[in-house]
């Protein structure tokens, strides 16, 4: 049987993130399952450059939520949230006697759920 009453789930996703998905997860874990506004707070005042993407990306949903859905921000909360590795761009480095090294350059895709708390 499905529930009919469960809160609408509001989805944003940013694809080939120019930065190891570790360094992004670091981040990710600080914020899962918190209230939006304690989520950009921990978002502005963490050091990590990974902040900034998923501060980007956090907004985005909860705009999404206000546009399309007609949702406070105040009553959404980070329901879900994950890092996935995307594809490498590779780079070649050139070293003695004309050889050439192959660098990997990570991506990640990050995905955010926001969702109502229901009271």
């Amino acid at each position: 049987m499905i529930n009919k009453s469960e809160s609408p789930k509001i989805r944003a996703m940013a694809k080939q993130i120019r930065m190891s998905a570790h360094k992004a997860r670091r981040v990710i874990n600080q914020i899962r399952g918190r209230p939006y506004g304690q989520a950009l707070m921990i978002l502005e005042l963490m050091p990590y450059g990974a902040c900034y993407p998923i501060l980007r990306l956090i907004s985005s949903a909860a705009a999404n939520a206000n546009h399309n859905m007609s949702l406070n921000k105040a009553n959404l909360f980070v329901s879900r949230a994950e890092v996935n590795e995307g594809s490498f761009f590779k780079r070649f480095q050139p070293r003695a006697r004309g050889r050439a090294y192959q660098i990997h350059k990570p991506t990640c895709h990050i995905t955010i759920v926001l969702e109502e708390i229901s009271r």
